[in-house]
């Protein structure tokens, strides 16, 4: 076909559409009725047009088609955690994400069998040690190992260093220097209640600490080769929740280059577990379906599905697979795997990025100009700035004005699930001394969920 289609047709301008919106609404306010404010304070317009953006977008640097399915195991006993890795992998696991409790765990015995050339293995450590390190010398092909470690995430989640601020840090430098990679965890943040915006400014400022500490100690060979592993957890605000993750790796890069450090981030998507439900649980598989979506479609590298029963059963295999599957028909049924950049110009998506990224940054530097995210967390700021965003999200739920389907909404009387709980769905106090007051993770439904549980006969 020689000529473009709709060349015949005039242009249409962003005035000209408001116009004819105005006209529509039959004297009805446009701001009123059609634009809408999120937590993170940003105007939603009815509609986004090409003339309201002065320069071309960006092409991402970012590769949709390949994103890997990943299979988390906390590791307990070694040998059936091999066994569940390498059940995983059979079934179309790409990556093993390995939750490490204790330095006891063998990594010889733990990835046996398994091929580190073809499979990506994560192994977030819950410990600080120098010489568990030194046992992934034994792993030949190190370019698919990630090892998680993160110290000030471990401080924010618990309260308390592992040992002490120079001992943490001491060990976290030489684990630094050994395995050229180190962890920042959004997915705290997120699950606590956090707004976008502040999770990527506490995200930002939590890799300014570390970029700091380590900007004269790292030779620029090693900056550069230092890779920076994001954990994201993703909520069902789709497309926000896309625009947050390439939000993510714009500031991530800004960060980067005025340290010297590889400006490339690896990100681990994970489904929120905030807005996930006991009652009515089946409805757990339609959100994570579309955090997966909204992870794969925002660029991160790797997805670590949750199973639909998470919050209340054990690990079990029906639900690991269930949830192994949807990304496997995301993958290989749903084409998500076929384009390298599909929310490169869209409209909404880019301004909703920009808006993100220029907000954090703006937060970002409110906290660097008061001291720092250190001394902002011992100070209790970031806990009582999350508080009031959880609490003003936790009150939309309470009013139905957040809904949640089956718990807040269209509730099912007739479900019971008192009988069906093999763990413990909700937050467990523990009176204990810690040096600053944690960042709890709180689900939105648990206080209605607690009341139904007591109601059961």
């Amino acid at each position: 076909m020689s000529e473009l289609l709709f060349n015949e047709f005039d242009d249409v301008t962003s005035k000209q559409w408001k116009q004819k919106i105005q006209f529509d609404l039959k004297g009805a306010d446009y701001n009123d009725s059609l634009i809408w404010k999120t937590n993170e304070d940003i105007d939603v317009k009815p509609f986004y047009h090409s003339d309201e953006f002065k320069e071309s977008f960006s092409i991402s640097t970012t590769k949709a088609t390949q994103w890997k399915i990943c299979q988390s195991i906390f590791v307990a006993d070694v040998k059936k955690s091999n066994k569940k890795a390498l059940n995983a992998i059979e079934r179309g696991a790409e990556s093993i994400k390995f939750i490490i409790p204790n330095e006891t765990i063998s990594i010889q015995n733990l990835i046996e069998n398994i091929n580190s050339a073809s499979t990506q293995l994560y192994f977030e450590l819950q410990f600080l040690s120098e010489d568990f390190i030194n046992q992934f010398s034994v792993i030949s092909n190190k370019e698919n190992i990630y090892i998680q470690t993160d110290i000030i995430g471990n401080l924010a989640k618990s309260g308390n260093w592992f040992k002490s601020l120079e001992d943490d840090h001491t060990k976290f430098e030489s684990i630094v220097k050994n395995t050229n990679t180190f962890s920042i965890d959004l997915a705290l943040y997120q699950n606590a209640g956090a707004t976008m915006v502040q999770q990527l400014a506490y995200a930002l400022s939590q890799a300014n600490e570390y970029l700091n500490h380590f900007d004269a100690i790292l030779s620029n060979e090693k900056k550069e080769s230092t890779q920076v592993i994001f954990n994201v957890a993703v909520g069902t605000n789709y497309f926000f929740e896309i625009a947050k993750l390439r939000a993510l790796r714009i500031l991530w890069e800004t960060l980067a280059l005025e340290y010297g450090f590889k400006t490339d981030c690896h990100i681990i998507a994970t489904p929120t577990k905030r807005n996930k439900t006991l009652y009515d649980y089946n409805t757990n598989m339609l959100r994570t379906t579309t955090e997966c979506m909204s992870a794969i479609l925002g660029g991160a590298n790797t997805i670590c599905n949750l199973a639909y029963d998470t919050i209340y059963h054990k690990d079990n295999e029906f639900g690991e697979r269930i949830s192994r599957n949807q990304l496997l028909v995301l993958k290989h049924e749903s084409y998500f795997d076929k384009v390298d950049n599909p929310s490169d110009g869209s409209y909404y998506i880019e301004t909703l990025t920009s808006q993100l990224a220029e907000k954090a940054l703006a937060l970002f530097k409110n906290i660097e100009t008061n001291s720092g995210f250190l001394k902002q967390l011992k100070e209790g700021t970031i806990q009582r700035k999350i508080k009031e965003s959880a609490e003003k999200e936790q009150q939309q739920f309470d009013e139905g004005k957040h809904i949640l389907l089956g718990t807040n909404k269209l509730p099912n009387p007739n479900d019971k699930m008192k009988h069906d709980l093999e763990l413990y769905p909700f937050v467990k106090t523990n009176q204990r001394k810690t040096l600053i007051e944690p960042i709890i993770e709180k689900r939105l439904a648990e206080k209605l969920e607690q009341e139904r549980l007591k109601k059961e006969e």
